[in-house]
């Protein structure tokens, strides 16, 4: 199921990858009712995000993500988020919960993402300074980057960032977010190839409320850039 998502591998063979299989996976972030998984399952989603990060407006208590995630159709990824959590807080999630994958959108460094022996994704919070390819041999050991914008606490606020601070080759597969929308990812796709794109408040109505039309547009708009 991890692997259906992001995977490891060389820049020559990313390259060939896209000549013989051109598609763009998609996360949908921040699910917090059943409808909205659902409503993201059926409309194709490789992906499904649950946030245990206490401060999110779409944060999960630990039963709750459970009922969630258990909802999780076959073949479809599970994604846990996490922001500069306590390891124990990580293990007990990890202990009740059946996540495919951890994303750890803080600063964690790699040893501390390591430590679970868990399949994880590494935000990169992007701004001019930040060495993109640097950060990515740093952390050899994650699944991928998620390339966020970067604001004020965590998170990317629903904001777009400079798309052409993004190296044209990474070690790592890329998993773009920050203010995509149905009307402005095909572009992103186009400029950028990314592995997989991820949306969350692009597809919502309010904070942690989904839209089922909105995914689904989402969704078909990323199909078309990749046709």
């Amino acid at each position: 199921m991890v692997a259906a998502f992001v995977r490891p591998y060389d820049a020559a063979f990313r390259h060939l990858s896209r000549l013989i299989v051109s598609r763009t996976r998609v996360k949908i972030c921040g699910i917090t009712r059943e409808q909205d998984l659902d409503a993201a399952a059926a409309a194709g989603a490789d992906a499904l995000g649950f946030v245990f990060y206490p401060p999110s407006p779409r944060f999960l208590a630990t039963l709750r993500a459970a009922e969630l995630v258990r909802r999780v159709p076959p073949f479809a990824t599970s994604v846990g988020l996490f922001v500069n959590p306590e390891p124990g807080f990580v293990r007990e999630v990890l202990a009740t919960v059946p996540l495919d994958l951890i994303q750890f959108q803080g600063d964690e460094p790699p040893e501390f993402c390591e430590q679970f022996g868990h399949p994880y994704l590494k935000v990169a919070r992007m701004r001019p300074e930040l060495d993109l390819v640097e950060f990515a041999r740093a952390f050899k050991s994650a699944r991928g980057l998620l390339l966020d914008a970067y604001v004020e606490g965590y998170g990317g606020a629903g904001q777009l960032f400079d798309w052409s601070l993004v190296p044209k080759e990474l070690p790592l597969p890329v998993v773009l977010a920050g203010g995509l929308t149905a009307e402005n990812v095909g572009s992103a796709i186009r400029q950028l190839r990314p592995w997989a794109v991820d949306v969350s408040s692009g597809v919502e109505v309010a904070k942690g409320v989904k839209d089922a039309a909105k995914i689904a547009a989402f969704i078909a708009a990323v199909k078309n850039a990749d046709a």
